[in-house]
């Protein structure tokens, strides 16, 4: 297993660089996980989605399926993809520092 080193701190990751324990992000490193993926700045659209996507996850141990994220932080899936280019499941989850969602390729 990998591991991502942010400020000294050592995370394990999966081979995609998604964080295997979600209790130890927080929002600081969210920068850092997306510059990995090439977002330089999170924009309050940004943190829309990395809340919604965190506070589902922590009430349901899963992830919460792109049809919900759009309905719930009123973005649509063109504005979620402008956000995170390598898409809700990949990006967001990501950098919202979940474990990878079941059926990400």
């Amino acid at each position: 297993m990998d591991v991502f080193v942010w400020q000294g701190i050592e995370v394990p990751v999966d081979d995609d660089g998604f964080i295997q324990e979600p209790e130890r992000w927080n929002p600081d490193m969210a920068s850092a996980l997306a510059a990995t993926d090439g977002v330089e700045k999170l924009t309050p659209d940004h943190w829309k989605v990395i809340d919604y996507i965190r506070a589902y996850y922590k009430e349901n141990d899963i992830a919460p399926m792109v049809r919900r994220i759009c309905k719930e932080t009123q973005l649509n899936l063109r504005q979620i993809f402008d956000l995170f280019p390598s898409g809700p499941a990949k990006g967001a989850c990501k950098v919202a520092g979940l474990p990878k969602p079941t059926g990400c390729v």
